[in-house]
Protein backbone atom coordinates (compact mmCIF):
# COMPACT_ATOMS: atom_id res chain seq x y z
CA UNK A 1 0.00 0.00 0.00
CA UNK A 2 2.84 2.27 0.68
CA UNK A 3 3.55 2.38 -3.15
CA UNK A 4 0.11 3.92 -3.79
CA UNK A 5 0.07 5.93 -1.15
CA UNK A 6 -3.55 5.37 -0.26
CA UNK A 7 -4.98 6.22 -3.82
CA UNK A 8 -7.69 4.77 -5.91
CA UNK A 9 -6.31 2.08 -7.99
CA UNK A 10 -6.30 -1.41 -8.98
CA UNK A 11 -3.93 -2.97 -7.49
CA UNK A 12 -4.82 -1.20 -4.10
CA UNK A 13 -8.32 -2.87 -4.27
CA UNK A 14 -6.93 -6.17 -5.14
CA UNK A 15 -4.36 -5.89 -1.93
CA UNK A 16 -7.20 -4.73 -0.04
CA UNK A 17 -9.38 -7.64 -0.73
CA UNK A 18 -6.54 -10.22 0.14
CA UNK A 19 -6.36 -8.50 3.55
CA UNK A 20 -9.92 -8.65 4.13
CA UNK A 21 -9.92 -12.20 3.12
CA UNK A 22 -7.24 -13.01 5.71
CA UNK A 23 -8.87 -10.33 8.41
CA UNK A 24 -12.24 -12.77 8.47
CA UNK A 25 -9.75 -16.29 8.33
CA UNK A 26 -8.30 -14.73 11.27
CA UNK A 27 -11.73 -13.46 13.07
CA UNK A 28 -10.14 -9.78 13.04
CA UNK A 29 -12.48 -6.75 13.38
CA UNK A 30 -10.02 -4.10 12.56
CA UNK A 31 -7.38 -3.59 9.60
CA UNK A 32 -4.68 -1.11 10.43
CA UNK A 33 -3.47 0.98 7.63
CA UNK A 34 -0.34 2.98 7.61
CA UNK A 35 0.64 5.76 5.49
CA UNK A 36 4.46 5.39 4.32
CA UNK A 37 6.53 8.34 5.87
CA UNK A 38 7.02 10.30 3.15
CA UNK A 39 2.61 11.04 2.68
CA UNK A 40 2.07 14.15 2.26
CA UNK A 41 -1.57 15.10 3.56
CA UNK A 42 -2.80 17.56 1.35
CA UNK A 43 -6.25 18.43 -0.68
CA UNK A 44 -4.91 16.16 -3.46
CA UNK A 45 -4.17 13.13 -1.08
CA UNK A 46 -7.53 14.18 0.83
CA UNK A 47 -9.76 13.70 -2.13
CA UNK A 48 -7.95 10.24 -2.98
CA UNK A 49 -8.40 8.85 0.22
CA UNK A 50 -11.96 9.81 -0.16
CA UNK A 51 -12.70 8.10 -3.51
CA UNK A 52 -10.57 5.09 -2.28
CA UNK A 53 -13.21 4.38 0.99
CA UNK A 54 -16.50 5.46 -0.97
CA UNK A 55 -14.72 2.09 -3.36
CA UNK A 56 -14.15 -0.07 -0.62
CA UNK A 57 -16.58 -2.99 0.48
CA UNK A 58 -15.44 -3.19 4.24
CA UNK A 59 -18.61 -5.49 5.02
CA UNK A 60 -18.17 -4.41 8.99
CA UNK A 61 -14.28 -4.37 9.16
CA UNK A 62 -13.08 -1.29 10.71
CA UNK A 63 -10.44 0.60 9.26
CA UNK A 64 -7.41 2.22 11.78
CA UNK A 65 -5.35 4.31 10.10
CA UNK A 66 -1.38 5.22 11.26
CA UNK A 67 -0.62 8.44 9.54
CA UNK A 68 3.24 9.29 9.80
CA UNK A 69 5.59 11.91 9.01
CA UNK A 70 3.23 14.87 10.75
CA UNK A 71 5.43 17.10 13.00
CA UNK A 72 4.91 17.05 16.56
CA UNK A 73 2.14 19.00 17.84
CA UNK A 74 0.43 19.73 14.58
CA UNK A 75 -2.21 16.96 14.43
CA UNK A 76 -4.20 15.77 12.01
CA UNK A 77 -5.35 17.82 8.96
CA UNK A 78 -9.22 18.99 9.91
CA UNK A 79 -10.49 17.65 6.42
CA UNK A 80 -8.34 14.53 6.95
CA UNK A 81 -10.02 13.67 10.62
CA UNK A 82 -13.26 15.10 9.66
CA UNK A 83 -12.94 12.03 6.43
CA UNK A 84 -12.32 9.64 9.16
CA UNK A 85 -14.29 10.08 11.20
CA UNK A 86 -17.45 10.45 8.75
CA UNK A 87 -15.84 6.88 7.48
CA UNK A 88 -16.13 5.57 10.86
CA UNK A 89 -11.92 5.21 10.98
CA UNK A 90 -9.63 4.64 13.72
CA UNK A 91 -7.25 7.01 14.42
CA UNK A 92 -3.64 4.91 15.28
CA UNK A 93 -1.49 6.36 17.45
CA UNK A 94 1.28 5.67 19.96
CA UNK A 95 0.75 5.75 23.55
CA UNK A 96 3.73 4.99 24.60
CA UNK A 97 5.04 8.47 23.19
CA UNK A 98 1.75 10.07 24.54
CA UNK A 99 0.02 10.68 21.69
CA UNK A 100 -3.70 11.28 21.46
CA UNK A 101 -6.16 10.35 19.08
CA UNK A 102 -7.73 13.58 16.89
CA UNK A 103 -10.61 12.67 17.67
CA UNK A 104 -13.19 10.40 20.44
CA UNK A 105 -13.91 7.03 18.88
CA UNK A 106 -15.44 4.09 20.61
CA UNK A 107 -11.96 2.67 20.12
CA UNK A 108 -8.75 3.47 20.73
CA UNK A 109 -6.19 1.43 18.93
CA UNK A 110 -2.08 1.60 19.65
CA UNK A 111 0.80 0.68 18.37
CA UNK A 112 3.52 0.97 21.09
CA UNK A 113 7.12 1.36 19.80
CA UNK A 114 8.54 3.73 22.60
CA UNK A 115 11.50 5.97 22.82
CA UNK A 116 14.30 4.36 21.43
CA UNK A 117 15.76 3.84 17.91
CA UNK A 118 12.34 2.77 15.66
CA UNK A 119 11.22 -0.32 18.12
CA UNK A 120 14.62 -1.09 19.71
CA UNK A 121 13.07 -0.47 23.64
CA UNK A 122 12.09 -2.40 26.50
CA UNK A 123 9.37 0.10 28.90
CA UNK A 124 10.04 0.17 32.39
CA UNK A 125 7.47 -0.27 34.85
CA UNK A 126 6.53 3.29 35.59
CA UNK A 127 6.24 4.03 31.57
CA UNK A 128 4.09 0.58 30.99
CA UNK A 129 1.66 2.23 34.23
CA UNK A 130 1.95 5.49 32.17
CA UNK A 131 0.73 3.85 28.96
CA UNK A 132 -2.45 2.29 31.17
CA UNK A 133 -3.40 5.79 32.90
CA UNK A 134 -3.46 7.60 29.24
CA UNK A 135 -6.39 4.75 28.16
CA UNK A 136 -7.88 5.75 31.45
CA UNK A 137 -8.99 9.19 30.16
CA UNK A 138 -9.73 8.33 26.75
CA UNK A 139 -13.21 8.35 25.80
CA UNK A 140 -13.89 5.16 24.55
CA UNK A 141 -15.46 1.55 24.67
CA UNK A 142 -12.58 -0.79 24.09
CA UNK A 143 -8.74 -0.13 23.74
CA UNK A 144 -6.88 -2.17 21.18
CA UNK A 145 -2.27 -2.36 22.15
CA UNK A 146 -0.02 -3.64 19.32
CA UNK A 147 3.39 -3.90 20.98
CA UNK A 148 6.36 -3.65 18.50
CA UNK A 149 9.02 -3.21 21.13
CA UNK A 150 12.29 -5.83 20.46
CA UNK A 151 10.65 -8.05 23.71
CA UNK A 152 7.23 -7.45 22.67
CA UNK A 153 5.66 -10.40 23.88
CA UNK A 154 7.09 -10.11 27.71
CA UNK A 155 6.03 -6.42 27.46
CA UNK A 156 2.45 -7.38 27.15
CA UNK A 157 2.82 -9.98 29.81
CA UNK A 158 4.32 -7.43 32.36
CA UNK A 159 0.96 -4.68 31.37
CA UNK A 160 -1.57 -7.86 31.77
CA UNK A 161 0.00 -8.86 35.02
CA UNK A 162 0.09 -5.78 35.97
CA UNK A 163 -3.44 -5.34 35.41
CA UNK A 164 -4.21 -8.69 37.49
CA UNK A 165 -2.48 -7.99 40.36
CA UNK A 166 -1.31 -4.18 40.47
CA UNK A 167 1.91 -5.68 40.44
CA UNK A 168 4.48 -5.16 38.08
CA UNK A 169 6.61 -9.06 37.65
CA UNK A 170 10.32 -9.94 37.95
CA UNK A 171 12.06 -10.11 34.48
CA UNK A 172 14.84 -11.81 35.83
CA UNK A 173 15.73 -14.95 37.91
CA UNK A 174 18.70 -12.28 40.01
CA UNK A 175 18.37 -8.87 41.37
CA UNK A 176 21.08 -6.35 41.15
CA UNK A 177 24.49 -6.96 39.64
CA UNK A 178 23.34 -10.54 38.95
CA UNK A 179 20.21 -9.46 37.23
CA UNK A 180 22.82 -7.43 34.77
CA UNK A 181 24.72 -9.87 33.94
CA UNK A 182 22.25 -12.27 33.32
CA UNK A 183 20.63 -9.70 31.03
CA UNK A 184 24.14 -9.26 29.43
CA UNK A 185 24.78 -12.79 28.76
CA UNK A 186 21.77 -13.34 26.59
CA UNK A 187 23.68 -11.66 23.22
CA UNK A 188 26.67 -9.50 24.19
CA UNK A 189 29.46 -9.82 21.93
CA UNK A 190 33.29 -9.76 23.27
CA UNK A 191 35.09 -7.91 23.20
CA UNK A 192 33.45 -5.02 23.12
CA UNK A 193 33.39 -1.21 24.63
CA UNK A 194 30.90 1.17 26.28
CA UNK A 195 29.91 2.68 23.35
CA UNK A 196 29.36 -0.86 22.15
CA UNK A 197 27.56 -2.04 25.35
CA UNK A 198 25.79 1.26 25.52
CA UNK A 199 24.21 1.08 21.73
CA UNK A 200 23.29 -2.80 21.67
CA UNK A 201 22.59 -3.48 25.57
CA UNK A 202 21.60 0.02 27.13
CA UNK A 203 17.89 -0.43 25.88
CA UNK A 204 17.22 -3.59 27.81
CA UNK A 205 15.96 -3.48 31.40
CA UNK A 206 16.91 -5.42 34.31
CA UNK A 207 16.02 -6.31 38.41
CA UNK A 208 17.92 -3.60 39.85
CA UNK A 209 15.85 -4.64 43.10
CA UNK A 210 12.95 -6.95 43.77
CA UNK A 211 10.91 -3.74 43.11
CA UNK A 212 12.95 -1.53 40.67
CA UNK A 213 13.34 -2.46 37.05
CA UNK A 214 15.63 -0.03 34.99
CA UNK A 215 17.28 0.12 31.93
CA UNK A 216 21.06 -1.43 31.67
CA UNK A 217 22.19 2.09 30.38
CA UNK A 218 21.70 3.39 33.99
CA UNK A 219 24.38 1.67 34.57
CA UNK A 220 26.83 0.64 31.64
CA UNK A 221 26.66 4.80 32.33
CA UNK A 222 28.87 4.80 35.03
CA UNK A 223 31.51 2.52 33.03
CA UNK A 224 34.71 4.13 32.11
CA UNK A 225 35.36 4.42 28.58
CA UNK A 226 37.84 1.39 27.08
CA UNK A 227 37.43 -2.09 26.11
CA UNK A 228 36.17 -5.47 27.46
CA UNK A 229 36.78 -8.91 26.85
CA UNK A 230 34.23 -10.62 28.74
CA UNK A 231 31.17 -10.14 31.01
CA UNK A 232 32.77 -10.73 34.52
CA UNK A 233 35.26 -7.60 33.65
CA UNK A 234 32.08 -5.07 32.78
CA UNK A 235 30.27 -6.14 36.32
CA UNK A 236 33.83 -6.20 38.06
CA UNK A 237 34.43 -2.87 37.05
CA UNK A 238 30.77 -2.07 37.85
CA UNK A 239 30.78 -3.43 41.16
CA UNK A 240 34.30 -1.71 42.12
CA UNK A 241 32.57 1.86 40.92
CA UNK A 242 29.30 1.24 42.65
CA UNK A 243 30.83 -0.71 45.62
CA UNK A 244 28.66 -3.04 44.94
Amino acid sequence: MHNHRLRPSMEVFNTFEKMKRICNALDAKILHLQAPPFFSVNESSIEDMRQLLASLKLGGLRLALEIRGISKGSGLHPKLAKLMMDNNMIHCVDLSKNEKPAYDSDIVYSRLFGKGIHNIYEPTDDELSQIDQRTTILKSEKIVMSFHFVKMYKDAIRLKTYKQTGKFPAITNSRGIDSLREVLSEDTMFPTTKRQLLRGQGWKLFDASETERIHVADWLGKLPEQAYDNIEEVVGELGRIMRL
